[in-house]
C-alpha cells in the first residue's frame, strides 16, 4: 500500500516538520499487521514529497497474527494485502498521529496555514469508480483525478478493475487532509481489517469533526464507514445531525494554532473550579462533556455531574468519556443527567460549584429569568463559573457578516457592558458577588473574545 504527499510552494521541505519525519533519511515502524516505511522520493525547497509504503505479510493474515477472527483475518490469500484499505488508515493515525491531530511544536505556525498539497493513493478499491471518487472529495475543495486499469489486457472484453489509482490536489491543512483520508479510505473499500465495536463512533466523529456534518454525501459515508453494522452507521448519523455548526471562533485569527480558544476557555474555568475549592460540581449544559472529562482528572474534585438538555449531546459525552472503560474509581465520582437550564430541578442542588460554559446565549432572552431562578435561586452553589462570548469581538472574524453572531444557534450576544449590567443584576437580586474577565486575546478596542463571570455566594 502506497500513499504519497506532495508540497509545493515556497520552503517546501518543511513538510518534514508538519510530519515529524526528517526528509533525509528513511524511518520505519513496526505494526501488529505489518511493517511501515516513511521517505521522501524528493525534498527541495519548492516541492517535497513524504512516501507511506505499508508492507503486509500475508501469511500472517492467513495465520492469524493480526485477524479478529478466529483462524485469521480471511480464510485465504487475498487482495487484502495489496490494496489501499483500512490498514493504510490505520498506518496514517499511528505513523502520522501528532500531523492528523493539528500538533507541530517547532513550527506552530504552520498547522493553520492551507498548503498546495496533493495526496495520491495506489490501488484503491472503489467499485463507484470515479464518479465515487469525485462525490467524496470534490465538496471538499479538491481537484480529483483518477487511473483505472483493465483486468487484463490479453482479454479486455473483461472490462475495467474495480481498483484505481487516486490523486487529489487542493489548498487545505496537512491535518484536515489526513483526517480526510482517514475516513474516506475505508468508505471506498467497505470493509475493515480489525473488529467494529462502539468506540468507532467516536473515532468517526473526531476524524469527522468540522467537515463530516456538512458533507453532502455525509449519509453514504457513515452507511459505508460502518459496512455492515447498520445500528453504529444510524447512531453516526443522529449525532452528526444534532452537531451545531462551524463556530466562527475555529478561524480566530489571534489564537496561536495549537492552543484553540476553546482549550483556553476550558482551562480558565478548569483554573476557576479548583480556586474556588469546590468538591462537588455541576456541568450544566455539558454537551460533549469536554469540561466534564477535564475536571474528572482532578483529585480535588469528589463528584461532578453533568447535565444537558439534549440526548444526543449526552450520547456523544458516553463516547468522548469512554464509560465503558473508565477506571471505577474515577466512574464512581460522575453523574450523566438529561435536564434543562430553565425548568426547576432538585438534582441541581447540593453543589458546591456549577459551571455554565457557553450556554447562556443559546436561550431565548425572555428564558434568561427562568434561567436566574433555577440557578441562582433554587440550585445556588457555592460558585457559578459562566461564559459566554463577547460579541464586540465579533469585529475580528472575517468570516461574519457585519451584526452576524459567532454561532448559527446563538439567540444573543453581550457586549462587555451588557454582560457587567446583567452579572450586577444578578448579584444584587439572588446575594452573590461577582468577579468578570477575558478569556482569550485581549484586544485593546475590542476586549477578549469570551468573557468570564466567577459569581460567589455572600455569606
Amino acid at each position: 500500500m502506497l500513499l504519497m504527499i506532495t508540497y509545493t510552494g515556497q520552503n517546501a521541505r518543511d513538510l518534514g516538520y508538519l510530519l515529524y519525519k526528517h526528509p533525509d533519511r528513511t524511518q520505519q515502524f513496526t505494526l501488529s499487521f505489518g511493517k511501515v516505511y516513511v521517505f521522501y522520493p524528493e525534498a527541495s525547497d519548492d516541492r517535497t514529497t513524504a512516501a507511506l509504503l505499508l508492507d503486509i505479510d500475508p501469511i500472517d493474515l492467513a495465520r492469524g497474527k493480526a485477524g479478529s477472527m478466529e483462524g485469521g483475518l480471511f480464510d485465504y490469500v487475498n487482495d487484502r494485502p495489496y490494496v489501499s484499505s483500512s490498514f493504510l488508515s490505520t498506518a496514517i493515525a499511528r505513523v502520522f498521529g501528532s500531523a492528523i491531530h493539528g500538533v507541530c511544536d517547532k513550527k506552530p505556525e504552520l498547522v493553520q496555514q492551507r498548503l498546495a498539497l496533493s495526496a495520491r493513493i495506489h490501488m484503491l478499491p472503489c467499485r463507484g469508480g470515479e464518479t465515487l471518487a469525485r462525490e467524496l472529495f470534490e465538496p471538499l475543495g479538491y481537484q480529483v483525478m483518477t487511473k483505472s486499469y483493465l483486468l487484463d489486457e490479453q482479454f479486455p472484453q473483461w472490462g475495467m478493475s474495480s481498483y484505481l489509482d487516486l490523486e487529489i490536489t487542493g489548498q487545505v491543512t496537512l491535518s484536515r487532509l489526513l483526517n480526510h483520508l482517514y475516513v474516506l479510505i475505508p468508505v471506498f473499500d467497505r470493509q475493515k481489517h480489525y473488529f467494529v465495536g462502539e468506540d468507532e463512533i467516536s473515532k468517526l466523529l473526531a476524524h469527522g469533526k468540522g467537515w463530516l456534518e456538512t458533507h453532502p454525501a455525509r449519509e453514504k459515508i457513515t452507511s459505508r464507514y460502518f459496512s455492515m453494522h447498520k445500528s453504529y452507521a444510524r447512531q453516526a448519523m443522529s449525532l452528526l445531525e444534532e452537531q451545531p455548526s462551524v463556530d466562527a471562533e475555529e478561524s480566530e485569527p489571534e489564537q496561536t494554532p495549537c492552543v484553540s480558544l476553546n482549550t483556553k476557555r476550558l482551562e480558565a474555568v478548569r483554573k476557576a473550579v479548583l480556586e474556588s475549592g469546590a468538591a462537588t460540581v455541576l456541568d450544566l449544559g455539558c454537551g460533549e462533556c469536554k469540561l466534564t472529562k477535564l475536571l474528572l482528572e482532578e483529585s480535588q474534585i469528589r463528584r461532578i455531574t453533568a447535565a444537558d438538555v439534549s440526548i444526543q449531546a449526552l450520547e456523544r459525552g458516553k463516547s468522548r468519556l469512554r464509560l465503558e472503560r473508565m477506571p471505577q474509581a474515577k466512574r464512581e465520582k460522575l453523574t450523566l443527567m438529561h435536564g434543562s437550564v430553565v425548568y426547576r430541578d432538585p438534582r441541581f442542588s447540593g453543589f458546591d460549584a456549577a459551571c455554565v460554559v457557553e450556554v447562556l446565549e443559546h436561550l431565548d432572552p425572555f428564558r434568561i429569568p427562568a434561567f436566574e431562578q433555577v440557578l441562582f435561586a433554587h440550585a445556588a452553589p457555592g460558585t457559578v463559573i459562566l461564559t459566554t462570548p463577547n460579541r464586540e469581538y465579533n469585529v475580528k472574524y472575517p468570516a461574519l457578516k457585519t451584526g452576524a453572531l459567532r454561532h448559527g444557534d446563538h439567540r444573543f450576544e453581550w457586549t462587555r457592558q451588557e454582560f457587567a449590567d446583567w452579572a450586577t443584576h444578578v448579584c444584587r437580586s439572588y446575594g452573590y458577588q461577582v468577579v468578570c474577565s477575558g478569556i482569550g486575546e485581549e484586544d485593546p478596542q475590542v476586549g477578549a473574545p469570551t468573557q468570564m463571570g466567577v459569581f460567589t455566594k455572600c455569606v
